[in-house]
């Protein structure tokens, strides 16, 4: 069987949650057997090594094409009414290798990551031709025309307006995936509710297949962090929205209060691309401001407390699981717990307003008997729901040659 797996950046290196559950699901169809083409555009030519890594030491084969310049490629979504999200991951040239892939060889089925992929199928004249055309599998990840949604309702114009259009064109593209696809997935049963609701009834099969953790990349620390003085961490890539308004939000609302509390707890906040409102935070208030790391791990497990106040937020927080993974206790806002299973007050302490947050904190910095029963609950949790072979199983289902669609 062969498969044709679109993504909207090269997976890897798997070192930020759409790369991470795009290279496991790779991982997990080669060691099923499954040979696997990966097709991926890029913006800088330092990638092309990636590419050539996953050939390597992966087993796979990579399609890959440079982008145009982005402002070339927006100015095309605007003038063809498309959204900005398929502009921003369209290539033309890359179309042509697809479909010259999918005029040579029989291509079983065709995964999509995210809905801007879609693209390509949409636009190839090659499946046009064919007697009888691969299954398409969408993974959309999360509802991304919601999140365009809560941007909107959370900016102020212009772009308000910008995320409006965003919001009403990927909607429009989500709804054609689920007419014309076979299966399309989601990372979260709330996600694929809503999509659910949102779509009416869609002829593709709708499903929830979520992410997982590799407790060869995520284990707790040899010796537990001291619980007397609370060391939070953030983990995130620190140029994206929802993670700069949740450190924003934290830092200004919540923070004074473990400040007055604890004078000597810290703040660590760790991830790619630091905003400069996050970069202005360094050394201010015991705050640390990491920008890139090589290995997060570390920083998992000199922290105590992992936080999580999402305020806009959409599919499950793989950055949670991680902690739970390295058995740190979370303290998250609902929406940012969303999708995950847990329990406030077993596994996770959750608050939505800055009282409610701090409060969780005392009580885990309190009870160092409750500390040890979150944290303990938070390792089962992982052990008992998120095997990576166990969550992607139904992935093998959805790609059944067997099924191959007649045009």
């Amino acid at each position: 069987m062969h498969c044709l797996y679109l993504a909207q950046r090269i997976p890897f290196p798997p070192n930020k949650g759409e790369k991470l559950r795009s290279f496991h699901q790779i991982n997990f169809l080669r060691s099923n057997g499954i040979e696997v083409t990966v097709a991926a555009p890029y913006e800088q030519s330092d990638e092309l090594d990636y590419f050539k890594r996953l050939e390597q030491e992966y087993g796979c084969h990579t399609l890959s094409q440079a982008l145009s310049h982005k402002l070339l490629r927006y100015m095309s979504g605007i003038a063809g009414n498309t959204s900005l999200s398929e502009a921003h991951f369209y290539s033309s040239g890359l179309q042509k290798q697809i479909d010259d892939l999918l005029e040579r060889q029989n291509i079983d089925a065709i995964v999509c990551t995210a809905s801007s992929m879609a693209n390509y199928v949409f636009r190839s004249t090659a499946l046009a031709k064919k007697a009888r055309r691969p299954r398409l599998i969408m993974d959309f990840m999360d509802m991304d025309s919601h999140k365009w949604l809560q941007y909107s309702r959370n900016t102020k114009p212009p772009m308000r307006w910008v995320y409006q259009r965003e919001a009403s064109l990927v909607r429009r593209l989500e709804n054609r995936v689920g007419e014309q696809f076979d299966a399309c997935f989601f990372v979260a049963e709330p996600e694929t509710n809503l999509y659910k609701q949102q779509a009416g009834n869609p002829a593709a099969e709708v499903l929830s297949i979520g992410n997982g953790i590799d407790p060869a990349e995520f284990y707790p620390a040899t010796q537990a962090a001291e619980v007397k003085t609370p060391h939070l961490l953030f983990a995130g890539v620190m140029d994206y929205t929802p993670n700069v308004d949740a450190m924003l939000w934290f830092y200004n609302e919540v923070w004074p209060s473990v400040l007055t509390h604890w004078p000597d707890a810290t703040l660590t906040i760790a991830g790619m691309n630091p905003t400069p409102a996050i970069a202005r935070l360094q050394g201010v208030d015991n705050v640390r401001v990491t920008g890139f790391v090589e290995d997060i791990l570390p920083y998992f497990h000199e922290s105590n407390i992992f936080v999580a106040p999402f305020r806009i937020a959409r599919g499950i927080q793989n950055k949670i699981l991680q902690a739970f993974a390295c058995g740190l206790p979370v303290v998250s806002t609902s929406m940012g717990a969303e999708g995950i299973k847990c329990t406030p007050g077993q596994n996770i302490e959750v608050g939505d307003e800055p009282n409610d947050m701090f409060d969780a904190i005392k009580r885990l910095m309190a009870a160092p008997h409750h500390y040890q029963t979150v944290r303990n609950s938070a390792l089962a949790t992982i052990d008992e729901h998120y095997s990576w072979d166990g969550i992607l199983t139904p992935l093998l289902q959805l790609l059944d040659n067997d099924k191959a669609t007649p045009q």
